[in-house]
């Protein structure tokens, strides 16, 4: 059952990432120095449904990472919802629209960044943002990420 969860996840995980378009990112012109983009907020999560779907513990498969979890999650969030500020300084990621539209407010970029429905972002080590959906449709997305075993928020954005 483990080895098949991990066939899956893999490859969920490199299908969304080579399959997906890669637009939905920050326009070159506006990208700007660490905390000179979008302003940090500090509103907590509000609408948003964090599903575990998988999670595969690497220190069990020989390839020396021994302090993460390959995590799959499928996020809803509902209009006027919010994935609150977060860093992924440590914790990168892929996210995958699977349904509507999403902003994302990125401290490396000076405008607002517009995420639809088939399209994929890397989330890497200068990626500090938060996310809401403006629409009146709920939004869903599936995120991986190399989570840290150690931190006590199962559901950590």
């Amino acid at each position: 059952m483990t080895t098949t969860r991990t066939f899956l996840a893999t490859a969920l995980f490199g299908c969304l990432f080579a399959g997906a378009a890669q637009a939905g990112s920050c326009p070159a012109d506006k990208m700007v120095p660490d905390g000179k983009g979008q302003a940090m907020s500090s509103t907590p999560a509000e609408g948003v449904t964090d599903t575990i779907i998988a999670t595969n513990d690497l220190a069990q498969q020989g390839i020396g990472i021994n302090d993460r979890l390959f995590r799959l999650r499928r996020l809803v969030v509902q209009p006027g919802g919010v994935v609150p500020w977060h860093s992924h300084g440590d914790r990168p990621a892929i996210i995958y629209i699977i349904s509507g539209q999403i902003t994302e407010y990125a401290s490396t970029c000076a405008v607002p960044i517009v995420h639809k429905a088939g399209e994929a972002t890397a989330e890497m080590h200068a990626t500090a943002h938060w996310w809401k959906n403006d629409s009146k449709q709920p939004v869903e997305l599936l995120s991986a990420d190399l989570f840290h075993k150690t931190t006590s928020d199962d559901h950590m954005m």
